[in-house]
């Protein structure tokens, strides 16, 4: 059962979750601001409280101890008042390049060098689209389907990190990987748009070093970034942040080298 909290202190959107009538924990602070005003005019309609089928996942035992329990809702976004992520379809206007998604999504049809319809198939909830990325990352060679794939991967992880206690360890290890492939992926993006697209997984990881203050790892994802965009890239402002940062993480280890 979902119920909306609005005097909780931490949050005016937060949105407890009960099993069996114990509170069991809550949405994201994303979800939360997202679902809020669905589910009110959901309650107000039938005149009860919203409840849902769904999963326990998660648990067992690990080095650390036991492990976290998170719980997975079925559900369609559209009972929400939401709509279901599904990919632009090639009638979008193409604007200014960003990730370069939406203009790969529309040039799909005419590029046989790629193949992203696996967008459209996409179930909603996040942990089958984990799976469902994971598995076709196992079969798919081609670069720009590959970065796509991590891309989503990375956003779905990071979005469950409150529903259950390995995704940011998850995430951190799907942005190595997607790292890894991408000389081959970025030698794609640029042949495809002549340009290198925002690559948002190394500002991302950048600043999850630096809440870490882990200087050194942050410094090296700057870097790379840096290193990857080159003379190419198609937003100046992402090599511009890139290199402030940089700068900075290299003053933060300069400055405990003096110590």
């Amino acid at each position: 059962m979902l119920v909306a909290e609005p005097d909780n202190p931490h949050d005016k959107n937060a949105i407890s979750v009960w099993i069996s009538g114990m509170r069991v924990g809550y949405l994201s602070r994303e979800d939360a601001a997202e679902y809020r005003n669905g589910l009110l005019a959901l309650q107000a309609r039938h005149r009860c409280h919203v409840a849902l089928g769904g999963v326990i996942a998660g648990g067992g035992m690990r080095e650390s101890g036991p492990g976290l329990l998170g719980v997975f809702l079925d559900h369609d976004p559209r009972d929400f008042g939401l709509v279901p992520v599904t990919p632009p379809t090639p009638a979008v206007v193409l604007g200014e390049l960003r990730t370069g998604l939406q203009q790969a999504i529309a040039t799909d049809l005419e590029d046989d060098s790629y193949d992203l319809s696996w967008l459209a198939d996409l179930p909603n909830d996040h942990i089958a689209t984990i799976k469902r990325l994971r598995n076709l990352l196992q079969h798919d060679p081609d670069p720009i389907d590959r970065h796509y794939m991590f891309c989503e991967l990375e956003r779905r992880l990071y979005r469950s990190r409150d529903a259950f206690g390995s995704a940011l360890q998850e995430y951190d290890e799907a942005c190595r990987l997607h790292d890894a492939e991408m000389d081959s992926i970025r030698n794609a993006l640029y042949a495809k748009f002549n340009k290198v697209p925002l690559l948002e997984t190394y500002t991302q990881m950048a600043i999850r070093q630096q809440k870490a203050k882990n200087w050194a790892e942050a410094l090296r994802w700057a870097n790379r970034g840096l290193e990857l965009y080159g003379g190419n890239a198609a937003r100046p402002e992402a090599v511009d942040d890139l290199r402030k940062r940089a700068a900075a993480y290299q003053a933060k280890l300069d400055g405990l080298r003096d110590r």
